[in-house]
């Protein structure tokens, strides 16, 4: 009886605490969310399509981050006007542009690797649909000082022992996540048709 007692207990003072705090509440916890696409977009118009291009959700802005970044390796401009995108008030600075550059150029396999189903053991080519996992920690969510809203995701690639970060910032007039900074880039494992000792 004690512990059903108990248990009522703390399912009560987690409605309270959900009550006072909101989602505040909830996004101090570890979250994971699994989006699947049919196709990779081609351009910008075609991001925008999707559902989830309104920008709400700090996951899905992850998930698109690697959407666009798939189409470097057929056309650099339209990259880059998806990421604008995704950007909102600050486009890519040239600085942007030569990191996304410096890390893509030879190796415009990194995108793909985060999709299910890529490995280097089939030179990074995921599965259809395209599935991609987003996860937050308890320190995902932050608030600087002057009371804006600042969330990492992470993205973990078939080729990397550790999951890989996107930062991300909230505009408060709309509520909407917008890219901020770019870091899962890393090196990773080299695909099997290009590793020598294959």
């Amino acid at each position: 009886m004690s512990i059903v007692i108990a248990a009522v207990a703390v399912l009560a003072l987690l409605a309270v605490s959900y009550s006072a705090f909101g989602q505040g509440f909830l996004k101090k916890l570890a979250s994971s969310r699994t989006f699947t696409f049919e196709s990779l977009p081609q351009n910008v118009d075609e991001l925008k399509a999707l559902s989830e291009a309104d920008l709400q959700n700090p996951y899905a802005v992850g998930a698109l981050t690697i959407l666009a970044l798939t189409r470097y390796r057929e056309n650099v401009d339209e990259c880059y006007e998806m990421l604008n995108f995704l950007k909102g008030p600050e486009p890519l600075s040239n600085y942007e542009k030569q990191f996304i550059r410096e890390r893509l150029s030879g190796k415009e396999y990194k995108p793909f690797s985060y999709f299910k189903g890529a490995t280097p053991a089939n030179n990074y080519t995921p599965k259809t649909p395209y599935k991609i996992t987003v996860d937050t920690n308890q320190y995902s969510f932050t608030t600087d000082g002057s009371g804006h809203e600042w969330c990492t995701v992470w993205v973990t690639s078939g080729g990397a022992d550790n999951p890989r970060s996107i930062k991300l910032r909230q505009k408060k007039s709309t509520g909407q996540w917008f890219l901020n900074d770019i870091q899962c880039l890393s090196d990773i494992r080299t695909p099997a048709e290009e590793d020598p000792w294959n």
